[in-house]
């Protein structure tokens, strides 16, 4: 393909898809990038340095693509999300991301949302661990090692509502009178509506995307959250189907947690991944008084969101927590947090958790070696007390640095950790 605002790097080489379904991946891959909005002008430039060096460190070579969404985007194309970024990243199918902001009227909902949507990345995923050095509020933070699987397609975050006072809501609001006898509940004044959609597809897909991670990563549990037990239909039906997926699909490889104290007084059968499920508010406190009880999570949209936020408070918050959008062999990852436009410009803000976002890129290459080498680094380099501001105003005898200084700290970690 050819792009009118786009240079694709003549040394690299696309990612392709093998016919089992697997990356082929080349030593010199071509990866698109988008710095971001606010903050990702900082942070976007230091994650790219950190994982350039670790690909380097190994005998690989990244060639980098500037692609642009955000405001980078309409500086160029006058638009937020253009047809070519969406293009690069299908094409070149692994990417890395900077925090995006929409703007008020820009024909998106969330420009990070419609992303995930229009690549079908329909799995975010989200691990949450301890890096030596982090300050934490708890007293174990080292016990927090989970990891989210968020379903990215569905929910509340589809966007189907009707506002209040529109001819459309109206229409709504008669049929939910007419047909399910809800006057008491949405006849008091003026009424939103939004719609809530959870497909047996879009919920066996993602359950199975976090079955095969623990199985392939030695986890033991699996855990399914949700509030089926007020919305039956919805959050219930996403339970049901992802014990479905469970019994149906892996034979011996797994087994329920019903199946595991009613047949084997609670011993699992060895390399076996245990299924359960918590309703979401009992969730959130377990996560903080039985952080160690639990694994993976699987669930829907709007509590992917919290989960995950609560968990990242746990190892330091979310300027260390990385994330990435799946998809089949496809891939964008980005930092939990927003794009922070206050901070932008000022070499100021914590660029870890982009960094590590682009650690799970290299995992899904295949590049452990460049992965381990890149949290080694940061971990060595937190260790040490040289910290961006963040970090250092909670920690004694602290060094402050900008975040280019960081980046600069990290990769002379990775050159002698190498």
């Amino acid at each position: 393909m050819t792009y009118d605002q786009v240079t694709v790097p003549e040394d690299g080489e696309k990612i392709s898809l093998a016919d089992d379904g697997s990356l082929e991946v080349p030593d010199s891959p071509i990866i698109p990038i988008i710095y971001g909005d606010g903050v990702g002008s900082d942070v976007g430039p230091a994650a790219q340095q950190v994982l350039e060096a670790a690909a380097e460190a190994t005998g690989r070579e990244i060639n980098w693509m500037r692609v642009y969404a955000g405001e980078s985007a309409r500086e160029k194309y006058d638009e937020n999300l253009p047809d070519e970024t969406v293009e690069a990243i299908k094409e070149h199918r692994v990417a890395i991301k900077g925090p995006l902001t929409t703007p008020v009227g820009a024909g998106f909902r969330s420009l990070n949302v419609g992303l995930r949507k229009l690549l079908d990345l329909y799995a975010n995923v989200r691990p949450t661990y301890h890096l030596d050095g982090v300050p934490s509020p708890v007293k174990s933070p080292e016990q927090m090692d989970m990891v989210t699987f968020r379903e990215n397609t569905e929910d509340v975050y589809s966007g189907i509502e009707w506002e209040a006072g529109t001819d459309e809501v109206e229409k709504v609001r008669e049929f939910v009178e007419d047909e399910m006898d809800q006057t008491n509940i949405i006849h008091n004044g003026p009424v939103g509506i939004g719609i809530k959609p959870i497909t047996e597809f879009g919920t066996k897909r993602l359950v199975r995307r976090a079955i095969d991670y623990a199985l392939e990563h030695g986890r033991d549990s699996v855990t399914l959250i949700h509030k089926g037990n007020i919305m039956k239909y919805t959050e219930g039906q996403f339970r049901d189907w992802g014990y479905e997926v469970a019994k149906e699909e892996y034979g011996d490889e797994v087994i329920t947690e019903d199946t595991l104290w009613e047949e084997r007084d609670g011993e699992a059968p060895d390399g076996a991944v245990v299924v359960n499920d918590r309703i979401a508010d009992n969730m959130l406190q377990q996560i903080l008084t039985r952080t160690d009880e639990y694994d993976v999570l699987a669930t829907m949209n709007l509590n992917g969101d919290y989960i995950s936020d609560a968990c990242g408070a746990q190892i330091g918050g979310l300027g260390i927590a990385p994330g990435a959008n799946f998809g089949d062999g496809r891939l964008l990852a980005e930092p939990v947090h927003g794009s922070a436009p206050k901070y932008e410009g000022q070499d100021k803000v914590n660029p870890t958790a982009m960094i590590l976002s682009g650690r799970m890129m290299l995992e899904y290459l295949g590049w452990d070696d460049a992965a381990d080498l890149v949290r080694n680094a940061i971990e060595e380099t937190i260790s040490s007390g040289k910290v961006t501001y963040d970090l250092e105003r909670q920690l004694e005898d602290a060094e402050k640095l900008a975040t280019s200084e960081y980046a600069d700290e990290v990769v002379n970690n990775i050159e002698k950790l190498s």
